[in-house]
Parts: C-alpha cells; structure tokens; sequence
C-alpha cells in the first residue's frame, strides 16, 4: 500500500467514525475498491513478455555512441578522483601542519 493510498484510508476512517450510516457505505465500497486493486497482479510470465517488448522499444546506441560514453565516463571519474585525491592531501598537510604534527 503506498502512502497516498495509506493517506485515503486514514480520511475515509475517520470520516467512518464521524459520518452518518450512507457514508459509511461509501467508504465500505471505497475500501472494497482498493483491496481489489491489489488483487490484480501480472504473472511471471506476462511481466517477462512486456518486459521484452519495451527492451524492443528501447533507442540502443550505436557502438561508435557507446565507445564514445564509456570514455567520457572514465575521463570524467579520472578527472573527479584526481580533484578530491588533491583536496583531501592539501587540507591533510594543513590540518597536520596547523596541529603541529
């Protein structure tokens, strides 16, 4: 049950406490509605069929496309490292040459 789900049926109870006896049939019918929607689940094998159709649906990148990513992912993570590898080793000398270490 997700939270606005959990949020409706906290209203409609205390709603139920405070109602006259035709909301309540409401919120009887209401509740019925969302136990019905949990009863309605995929099978394992109809999930893997839509999932193979939107794997089918997906705009795939080209090799050239891919190579292209991958370096510029392992630039920027080199390039990243680097900058914290420095500013961790500037503010350690500091630290330790403040604390006369």
């Amino acid at each position: 049950m997700n939270r606005q789900t959990k949020r409706l049926q906290e209203r409609m109870e205390r709603r139920q406490r405070s109602a006259a006896p035709e909301r309540q049939a409401v919120a009887d019918s209401a509740r019925r509605a969302s136990t019905q929607e949990k009863k309605k689940r995929t099978s394992a094998k109809q999930f893997l069929k839509e999932v193979r159709l939107e794997l089918k649906r997906v705009d795939w990148p080209t090799r050239k496309e891919l190579f292209a990513y991958t370096v510029v992912v392992l630039v920027s993570v080199v390039v990243l490292t680097s900058i914290v590898f420095g500013l961790d080793f500037v503010f350690s000398k500091f630290i330790l040459h403040v604390l006369g270490g």
